[in-house]
């Protein structure tokens, strides 16, 4: 009896997740680049965990992300979210979701580059207005100009984005096709250490 052929999807799951091994993957980016949206589909293709970090921050503070900002302000909110990350990043492998925010802090970059594999979901300023601009529970945005203080936010971290392991380009197409594209980058990278 011949074995059942593996489908594309089985084997790029496959490969990607024998590249990841024990690894966390670690999406970042600004808000509104598809972290949580994509990194819940890459983890259920890859059969771990998805851990959304502003989710596990208001789990444990039993108050909403905006509440954390208007009640103790950026600096706490980020301390809080650097201990949060540490303790997510033990053990693996799991996808997580991280806050916009939460690369630019040295100290969680620190961990997050320790912790796994770090993945910028990189998105033009059009894509990401498009699907921010919609919500008012983005602390930062509630400014005068919201889409000028995306820019600013844009240039201000995208050369920090940019330390991350591996770019995946974010744009309007299902989020489907992203999580592909991710595990084609964990796949290509790994292809790239073994080489070397």
């Amino acid at each position: 009896m011949s074995e059942p052929l593996l489908t594309v999807a089985d084997s790029l799951k496959d490969r990607a997740r024998a590249a990841l091994g024990s690894r966390n993957l670690i999406l970042v980016g600004l808000m509104g680049a598809g972290k949580s949206a994509v990194g819940r589909i890459v983890a259920s293709q890859l059969g771990i965990p998805f851990i959304d970090s502003d989710h596990e921050i208001e789990r444990v503070s039993r108050m909403t992300i905006t509440e954390l900002f208007a009640a103790y302000g950026e600096e706490e909110f980020r301390a809080l979210e650097t201990r949060v990350m540490k303790r997510l990043l033990k053990g693996g492998p799991r996808v997580v979701s991280t806050g916009g925010g939460a690369f630019i802090n040295e100290r969680t970059r620190r961990h997050i580059k320790k912790g796994g594999v770090s993945v910028w979901l990189k998105a033009d300023l059009d894509v990401l207005w498009e699907r921010v601009n919609k919500r008012d529970t983005r602390p930062l945005l509630k400014t005068e100009n919201p889409k000028q203080t995306l820019e600013n936010l844009m240039n201000a971290r995208y050369p920090i984005y940019a330390q991350a392991d591996l770019t995946v380009l974010s744009r309007d197409v299902r989020k489907e096709i992203m999580a592909d594209e991710v595990l084609n980058a964990v796949i290509e990278a790994h292809k790239e250490r073994a080489a070397s």
